[in-house]
């Protein structure tokens, strides 16, 4: 059996740290072990891109996926591939894209594992018209405390969709079988427009992001009146091999390349502010074009930017950062509106805002997407109004009848957290049968008194 340590963890915002023992387990059936003979609560841990509090456990055992490290040949006509749940989305683009296929739906980074994908039901600029990651996972094995079981939404679907998004509550898995997306290229043809303020965007999106396989737009948080949550959406699909210049067309299905910038220690308090904050924003918008149409960009710039910068989240500095992403359905979409004007008015800083469209949601009771408007929010910690003005916007979203994102939240009250996920006791009935004496457990489900 591997042996571990004692490790103090955080998420990626560098919030609320806790120490447990980690183990890396080798094999399935090590993992397997460790749940049958667990003394006290565990949880699974990837590479810590939760923001919050998802993969800690304090005083408990955190399993790292890493070593579950395995993939299969890509099944050349249906675009089958099954792949260990420590394989990191960049890592299976390194092999899928040279191959002519691309993850069905990715976050805005690559480092990300496959069990973490499916923990968090990851959704990507694509939910509007192919959902989340768990829409193209055909079968999974997941270790429980009463045994390991593989299973699909139509062998066991209280079981498949309670793990979608469940947070590693249900059980570690170990491999999973997705489905991709055949490409051409790795480049992305891309559609790039400016808009003066919000309402524009969202009327361009609610009307045409349809047209689009993928959708996203940059909001600017810190303006108000007529140019307030002026943004820059793009929106584009997989480029075919024709659209490619003489230079892209020599290697069309290259991988990503890592990261070519590192923030090599944690920034000095205060480094983004208003101040600072505000002037990239206008530095950004006044970058990007009035309109552009049929730009090439690799996939990495489109889908992942930020890859290009390691420990990025260290520009925050010493007192860390939370991103909060919520979700209300079409019909409360002036929650987004209010929102914005609720962190301007506030003076909130936030460093990236970026606003997606989702389509229909997937039935797990702890999957974050419904169909209608998800803003996501980076913002420091630090201003004393912040914790007031959070509380302010959980409220405005629970009355809407939308959700927060739990893979980024660390900071929702238990209570509201019922009112935004009215499904929970079907997740209840399911742990109740696969682990009965609540070995699953993290600081998040303890926080929100899931136990």
């Amino acid at each position: 059996m591997t042996t571990g340590s004692q490790e103090l963890l955080s998420g990626w915002g560098n919030t609320a740290p806790s120490t447990a023992f980690v183990r890396t387990p080798r094999s399935a059936d090590e993992v397997v072990e460790l749940l049958s003979s667990a003394k006290g609560p565990l949880i699974a841990r990837g590479l810590g891109r939760s923001y919050g509090d998802a993969a800690q456990c304090a005083g408990g055992t955190v399993i790292s996926n890493r070593s579950l490290w395995h993939l299969s040949a890509i099944d050349p006509s249906s675009g089958l591939v099954t792949c260990g749940a420590g394989v990191s989305i960049d890592e299976l683009l390194a092999v899928a894209l040279p191959a002519g296929f691309f993850v069905p739906v990715t976050p805005g980074t690559r480092q990300v594992t496959v069990g973490g994908a499916i923990a968090a039901d990851i959704h990507g600029k694509n939910h509007h018209v192919e959902g989340s990651f768990m829409s193209h996972v055909t079968s999974m094995t997941i270790a429980t405390p009463v045994g390991s079981v593989t299973v699909s939404a139509e062998t066991d679907p209280p079981l498949f969709w309670a793990t979608a998004g469940g947070m590693g509550l249900t059980g570690i898995v170990t491999e999973a079988t997705i489905r991709l997306l055949p490409v051409e290229t790795g480049y992305v043809s891309v559609d790039t427009e400016r808009f003066e303020n919000l309402d524009s965007i969202m009327e361009a999106m609610y009307t045409g992001d349809a047209d689009y396989r993928y959708s996203v737009a940059w909001v600017d948080c810190m303006t108000s009146g007529a140019r307030m949550g002026r943004g820059v959406l793009t929106r584009g699909d997989h480029a075919p091999l024709e659209a490619l210049n003489a230079k892209q067309r020599a290697t069309p299905l290259a991988a990503p390349s890592g990261a070519k910038l590192s923030v090599p220690f944690t920034a000095p308090p205060g480094l983004l502010n208003k101040l600072s904050i505000s002037a990239f924003n206008e530095l950004w918008f006044r970058k990007a074009p009035a309109k552009r149409d049929g730009e090439i960009q690799s996939v990495g710039t489109f889908f992942h930017p930020l890859d290009g910068v390691s420990h990025w989240n260290r520009m925050h500095g010493p007192k860390g950062f939370l991103q909060y992403q919520f979700a209300v359905p079409d019909a409360h979409g002036d929650v987004v509106t209010r929102a914005i004007e609720v962190l301007s008015s506030a003076k909130v800083p936030s460093f990236l805002a970026v606003l997606k469209r989702f389509g229909p949601g997937d039935p797990g009771p702890l999957s974050f997407p419904i169909e209608g408007w998800t803003l996501a929010l980076d913002v420091p910690l630090g201003p004393p109004q912040l914790p007031k003005v959070l509380d302010q916007l959980d409220q405005m979203v629970a009355e809407a009848g939308g959700r927060l994102y739990l893979a980024k939240d660390s900071r929702v009250s238990a209570e509201l957290l019922r009112a935004m996920y009215p499904s929970l006791d079907s997740l209840n009935e399911v742990r109740r049968l696969i682990d009965p004496n609540r070995v699953l457990a993290s600081d998040l489900s303890r926080r929100l008194e899931l136990d």
